[in-house]
């Protein structure tokens, strides 16, 4: 194959982070911690949850997410630090702030004897009020319909699924028409089909203008479904950005060619990694590489700017899994994988 210079290719940063957009904050910590004893659950968190977001809270299990959302709901006492939600510090001013806030934590309860019609008019009865009570009824039936429970018959919680369980608990949480919602693990228990159904659910109410805070360690959901992204990892705050920034371009170009060893010889050291058909190259501009290789001769299959998945990302700001423990080798003071 005859091959000709390539035209020059020229190094490119890749894209900075979008500019803060200026919303006001509706949940914001600062130092933030909890002990329980010897253990510190949470430590030194600073969080911040723009109005008008959808909020990935991610974490292992056992990392601190369900701590912490207790306490911004006030469930659970800070040991230090501050936490204000909706403009209004917590737990002080919560009979202000929990009449505009919704929330799921730690899995849905109900009276397992009741209908999921009769428990949601009690929660409505017994919570912080907010909405009028003659438009209960309606409320009540609206929500159920949102959740995909309007069909539901009389028969009793405890005859129930644990994904209709999940959606009951969703149901209480949107009974006040919150303007923030906080769910802890939302789409646990439910299939694939609900898991789409209720992500749906929450892009509507958020685009109607509620901010949703989602507290999850399934990175595909929050992914699919946020638009900023705070990682939580052993209790520590390790990194809290726009998704679109943290799934910014790397500054590499991604090609797939039936012509590989020739690109790669066009390309030369630019290229980091030849695998098959498919190479790695060292620059941002897409469209130049795509310019050599073609002025080439080089057949271009497919050519792309790569982009950081989120669970790279991840997994580059995080430790091992919190559940996971190493046993102690008291031969050589090291850890001894398990």
């Amino acid at each position: 194959m005859t091959q000709h210079a390539p035209p020059p290719l020229t190094e490119e940063a890749a894209a900075p982070a979008p500019p803060a957009t200026g919303a006001p904050s509706v949940v914001r910590t600062r130092g933030l911690t909890k002990r329980f004893g010897p253990i510190t659950a949470v430590a030194d968190l600073d969080l911040d949850v723009r109005e008008g977001d959808v909020y990935g809270f991610l974490g292992a299990n056992g990392s601190g997410k369900t701590t912490t959302v207790r306490m911004l709901l006030g469930l659970v006492l800070a040991t230090s630090g501050t936490a204000e939600v909706l403009g209004r510090p917590m737990p002080r001013s919560a009979r202000e702030v929990l009449p505009q806030v919704g929330s799921m934590v730690e899995g849905p309860a109900a009276y397992p004897g009741l209908s999921g019609r009769a428990n949601l008019s009690l929660f409505d009865a017994a919570g912080p009020g907010g909405a009028p009570r003659r438009t209960r009824k309606a409320r009540v039936g609206e929500v159920l319909e949102q959740v995909g429970l309007g069909g539901v018959d009389d028969r009793p919680v405890r005859a129930y699924s644990l994904g209709m369980r999940q959606r009951l608990g969703l149901a209480n949480a949107l009974l006040q028409r919150p303007r923030l919602l906080v769910l802890d693990e939302p789409t646990n228990g439910l299939d694939p089909q609900g898991i789409h159904e209720i992500r749906e659910l929450l892009l509507s109410l958020n685009a109607a203008g509620t901010t949703v805070l989602v507290s999850s360690h399934l990175l595909a959901e929050i992914e699919q479904m946020c638009t900023r992204v705070a990682v939580l990892d052993r209790g520590r705050l390790v990194l809290q950005d726009d998704l679109a920034a943290l799934r910014g371009p790397t500054g590499r170009t991604l090609v797939r060619t039936p012509d590989a060893a020739d690109a790669a010889r066009v390309l030369g050291d630019r290229v980091s990694l030849v695998e098959g058909d498919r190479l790695v190259v060292d620059v941002a501009d897409a469209a130049a590489v795509n310019a050599a290789l073609v002025e080439a001769g080089c057949r271009v299959a497919e050519l792309v700017p790569e982009r950081r998945d989120l669970e790279s990302v991840v997994l580059a700001a995080s430790t091992a899994s919190s559940d996971r423990h190493e046993r102690h080798d008291a031969r050589t003071g090291g850890e001894v994988a398990r």
